[in-house]
């Protein structure tokens, strides 16, 4: 298993593989009510089964060129992640998500491991267009979108049900232009 640094804090990024359900179900339940507040991953990954087939359906989309997902350590312990929720390389699209846990938060952690995992997407797959859709709710995430020099194209009015409550949905985009653009100044 590879590890890529993050940065000179101890934080590293690698795959997250079905193997791995124990330790990702603990961290699941280390942040399960602050990732739950706007991200339906704290509601799938409940017990060792769930968590072992989340990271089952991450490796399939994987072999499938599909999708990837991606944990964000520090000092070795698994503390959030990034994810591409859907890839379509033949069309040059690709949807980022996040999660972390509380303890984790504030320290750039998310915009790094984005940036690296965006990088990839765009020089080695491909990928023209990055989205990120997050809960309007949601203002860190918006945050890592700006930071990313993301645009955000729109809302989709309660378009989404979290936890029984319909939420609005922003899409932020990048394209690979603007990607490469601004990581060239």
């Amino acid at each position: 298993m590879f590890a890529m640094s993050l940065g000179d804090d101890g934080a590293e990024l690698c795959p997250l593989e079905p193997w791995q359900a124990e330790e990702f179900l603990a961290h699941m339940d280390r942040g399960r009510d602050f990732i739950g507040r706007h991200i339906a991953l704290a509601d799938v990954v409940t017990d060792p089964e769930s968590s072992r087939a989340f990271l089952r359906s991450y490796a399939e989309k994987a072999a499938d060129d599909a999708g990837r997902i991606y944990g964000i350590r520090v000092d070795g312990k698994l503390v959030g992640g990034v994810l591409f929720r859907t890839m379509d390389v033949r069309l040059g699209t690709a949807e980022a998500g996040c999660w972390l846990e509380p303890a984790a938060a504030g320290r750039g952690l998310v915009t790094r491991a984005a940036t690296a995992i965006i990088d990839w997407a765009v020089e080695e797959r491909g990928i023209h267009r990055v989205e990120w859709r997050v809960s309007a709710a949601n203002e860190p995430s918006i945050a890592v979108a700006r930071r990313l020099g993301m645009t955000r194209d729109g809302v989709l009015r309660e378009s989404h049900v979290h936890r029984g409550r319909r939420q609005d949905i922003e899409i932020w985009s990048v394209l690979a232009p603007e990607w490469r653009a601004r990581r060239a100044s």
